[in-house]
């Protein structure tokens, strides 16, 4: 179903002086045609009430015909259960009072902007107006999530969507309630994607469906599976006449049971690529020594000797302590 716009219904202005007149010429003729009947003059009387009556009763009638709509506001009308049309330009207009206005997710509740509290809008809620349908960019903030990445490993993620609604006719008859899908979509989606990339940059894994291992991954490629989210959830929701504009990762790390040890798991990897760094240093230092000590004559060392040096050099460069010399005051030999 599409959207239809009224854009050629009358101005609120041009009819609540013609109710104002009915009212008053309802109030006129009452009192004339009680003066009638005082009078005896009972046809003239009767008739004259009847139609004091009547003219009450279609005032009171097209009074639920006027709706006010503020900037980014609309409001989607049926008559006698078939789709009227959509009114979206901020204004005071007056429609069919027996149009209804219909909008299934009014009272659902969601952790996003743009849901207002139910008792604050209780009083509008009668003549339809709480039944306006929001146009502006809402935020979504789905509650946090634990799914098993790409190697088993139970992760916690949230994210954040901001969206509107550009199609109100598919909003309301296209799903039962568009708030609530839109969060189930939001669920299923980033379930699809978390699942292909692990936490952390991890070997041979495929994270872009070509067949070649790469580097991608929850932690590192953010901004990339943001996108993937957007693009997935934009896909579930089009028929519903949502616009995803943006997705943001708002949270993610290890869930509970596992952060101990994958914290250990970078301890131990962080101190290893460390002692790697140490190590490599440390010989490069010790050949270095070597070769100066040789180039300049300073020492005739045989092998043994040298053996004996490179050993306590890598244990004074390598040590977790400071070296503690010990001074030979006797001969070299």
């Amino acid at each position: 179903m599409e959207e239809k716009a009224l854009t050629a219904k009358k101005s609120g202005f041009s009819m609540l002086p013609l109710c104002f007149i009915v009212f008053a010429s309802g109030a006129a003729l009452f009192v004339y045609a009680i003066g009638h009947l005082e009078r005896g003059e009972n046809a003239l009387g009767g008739f004259l009430l009847v139609v004091a009556i009547l003219g009450y009763i279609a005032g009171i009638i097209a009074l639920p015909g006027f709706k006010v709509l503020k900037p980014q506001e609309a409001l989607v009308l049926t008559l006698f259960g078939h789709y009227a049309g959509t009114l979206r330009e901020p204004g005071f207009y007056w429609v069919c009072p027996f149009c209804t206005a219909v909008n299934p997710a009014a009272g659902t509740k969601l952790s996003q902007s743009g849901d207002v509290d139910g008792g604050a809008h209780a009083v509008s809620q009668s003549d339809g107006m709480g039944k306006k349908i929001s146009l502006k960019m809402m935020t979504l903030n789905n509650s946090r999530q634990k799914i098993n990445d790409c190697l088993g490993n139970p992760v916690e993620i949230g994210i954040a969507v901001i969206w509107r609604v550009t199609d109100t006719a598919k909003a309301v008859f296209n799903v039962d309630n568009y708030k609530e899908y839109l969060s189930l979509q939001c669920d299923s989606a980033l379930r699809n994607v978390v699942r292909v990339y692990p936490y952390d940059v991890a070997p041979n894994v495929d994270t872009t469906g070509d067949g070649v291992a790469d580097e991608g991954s929850l932690r590192g490629s953010s901004e990339v599976v943001a996108a993937r989210i957007r693009d997935e959830i934009q896909k579930n929701v089009a028929e519903a006449g949502i616009e995803v504009v943006e997705a943001r990762i708002t949270y993610l790390a290890y869930a509970p049971e596992i952060a101990a040890v994958m914290l250990q798991r970078q301890q131990a990897s962080a101190i290893i690529d460390a002692r790697k760094m140490i190590v490599d240093g440390a010989v490069g230092m010790v050949e270095m020594a070597l070769d100066r000590l040789s180039e300049n004559k300073v020492v005739e060392l045989d092998d043994e000797r040298k053996a004996a040096m490179v050993s306590n050099l890598l244990v004074v460069l390598c040590g977790n302590r400071d070296a503690q010399p010990i001074v030979n005051s006797g001969s070299l030999y």
